[in-house]
């Protein structure tokens, strides 16, 4: 029953949200959002910008490129250095190059994907001044690309598509900044440790010993890692502490920040071009598949745990292994599926000691590319990519040129189309495929057979599609999975970022075409079928194989069909 009105719940506000968020997104990125002038304009300044100079995509892109780079590079350097930085109350050295350049990559590409324990390998000044502020600037990021995107189906005849260093000014001053810091105060008020004090030491009086217990700012940068769709924790053990998730409430609301920007961008998306009921259509392909992979998981973590019911144990409360009583089986489970399926990577438990069903729904919402709803801007951005193939297919099937929102998608449309949705599956099995054919690559996973595939499976998976969660049984902090791991990412990241500008670029430059009797409706349920059947088949027939060898495998075992 409880579980019953957390989603009653999640629906009541993220519907509020969906609305009213959606709508001030796009007065913000539409310049009529000023109530921060005094501070927005001498950024420009500093910057030598301003929203009347606009770019043509390749220069959006230029600039994005340049930006990510110095942001890498100023990231990198301070977990070099941080030995030697203030705010290092537990005296922590420098970081390793591997795992500096893997740590960087991943909080440049909003995967937080984590090779280390925060507590006790990353300096106060580190977790504040590196990687919290990648937090608030990747997520910026992925948003400004998705609204550049959103500009080429809204423009016509246009060179343009954007200022980069505006829209990222406004995502960060209007959006990120404010939401966090209200909801940053919610979640220290509810218990969430902020301080600068460094770790706090106890005496067990009955087991006679000493406990040293790390501290730090954590209740702040748990807000932004939730609504940033980020993931990245100031503790190793994530959102299942007590420290960074101390309440039933935080856990709500952690669910809920997970959701709210990627979901509302399409209403965003549909005020943008002047027509909300496409926004609803792709917010209807999102909340399906979403629905379906909540059942799917909870149902399967729902079910006694394999290696309990072997030992002659009958659970009643579902599989428990793992996971923090204050949530149970099924709330975690909607946790991880939000989590999976936004590109956050954020967890209140183990996923290596979810059932094989529950892995599945957690790893396959990952392969589906991340688009419901995905991350912040990067969900938004990769199912319109999903949604011009299937406008594609809709017109083959009618006989005539496709046309999405009146732009006729034609041949350059849809190869960078298809380019954007195969990179992920590409790179994600590419990099499997070494790492199980090599010494170093086998050496990762904590579990031999099937189990252990899906530990290396779900670790490429995550870090390809900028996710960042992990089973928690692969040995990751090793110079073969920090190097790959970050090859991973950065082109997860940045190989459908530069198609999906392309696209933009690409779509504004065409006038719209007058709407006749012979036209593909891509605003109704027939068009969200089609969307959601060309995101399953895709993301379904590109990693059957794989998910196959790790937990359907796993499943079967269990189920003595072998």
């Amino acid at each position: 029953m409880s579980f019953f009105f957390v989603i009653l719940a999640l629906v009541l506000t993220l519907g509020l949200t969906w609305r009213y968020l959606g709508s001030y997104m796009e007065a913000v990125f539409n310049g009529r959002v000023h109530w921060l002038g005094f501070v927005e304009r001498p950024v420009y300044r500093l910057l030598g910008t301003s929203p009347e100079q606009e770019q043509t995509w390749k220069r959006y892109a230029g600039a994005m490129v340049v930006f990510s780079l110095v942001s890498l590079i100023f990231t990198y350097v301070i977990l070099r250095v941080q030995g030697s930085l203030p705010l290092n109350p537990q005296k922590v050295g420098a970081v390793g190059p591997a795992l500096s350049f893997n740590t960087s990559v991943s909080f440049l590409t909003n995967t937080n994907w984590q090779n280390y324990g925060g507590e006790t390998t990353m300096s106060y000044f580190s977790q504040i001044g590196a990687l919290t502020v990648q937090q608030f600037v990747s997520p910026a990021v992925g948003i400004a690309v998705a609204i550049a995107m959103v500009r080429g189906f809204a423009r016509r005849k246009s060179p343009t598509i954007g200022n980069f260093w505006v829209d990222i000014t406004r995502c960060m001053f209007y959006i990120l900044l404010p939401i966090a810091f209200i909801f940053g105060i919610i979640f220290v008020g509810e218990g969430a440790v902020q301080t600068l004090a460094g770790t706090a030491t106890f005496h067990d009086v009955l087991n006679g010993v000493t406990q040293t217990m790390a501290r730090g700012p954590i209740g702040f940068m748990e807000s932004i890692k939730q609504l940033g769709t980020n993931g990245g924790g100031f503790l190793n053990a994530n959102s299942a502490t007590t420290f960074e998730n101390p309440t039933g409430l935080t856990n709500f609301l952690s669910i809920y920040l997970l959701l709210a920007i990627p979901f509302a961008l399409t209403y965003t998306f549909g005020k943008m071009v002047s027509s909300v009921k496409h926004g609803a259509t792709l917010l209807a392909a999102m909340v399906l598949l979403f629905g379906i992979w909540v059942g799917f998981t909870s149902y399967g973590e729902h079910q006694n745990n394999p290696a309990v019911a072997k030992a002659g144990i009958t659970a009643t409360v579902g599989n428990t292994e793992g996971k923090e009583v204050r949530f149970g089986d099924t709330q975690t489970a909607l946790f991880g599926v939000a989590s999976t399926n936004t590109s956050t990577g954020s967890a209140n438990a183990s996923y290596d000691s979810f059932n094989p069903l529950g892995d599945l729904g957690l790893l396959t919402g990952m392969m589906m590319g991340e688009v419901t709803p995905g991350g912040t801007g990067s969900g938004l951005y990769t199912i319109l990519i999903y949604a011009i193939i299937a406008v594609f297919i809709g017109g083959l099937m009618i006989g005539r040129t496709p046309e999405y929102l009146g732009k006729k998608i034609q041949a350059k449309e849809v190869k960078l189309a298809g380019l954007g949705s195969l990179v992920m599956p590409l790179i994600v099995l590419v990099i499997t495929g070494i790492a199980v054919s090599t010494v170093e690559g086998r050496a990762g996973p904590l579990n031999r057979g099937p189990h252990g595939f899906s530990e290396i499976l779900y670790a490429i998976t995550s870090q390809g599609n900028n996710n960042g969660s992990a089973m928690g049984g692969l040995t990751g902090n090793t110079a073969f999975y920090n190097i790959v791991g970050a090859i991973d990412m950065l082109v997860g990241r940045f190989g459908i970022i530069i198609p999906a500008l392309a696209l933009g670029g690409a779509l504004a430059q065409k006038d719209v075409v007058p709407e006749s009797l012979g036209t593909f409706r891509t605003d109704n349920s027939m068009f969200v079928g089609l969307t959601v059947g060309v995101i399953v088949i895709i993301g379904g027939l590109t990693f059957f194989p794989a998910i196959a060898l790790g937990p359907v495998v796993e499943q079967l075992t269990h189920l003595r069909f072998f």
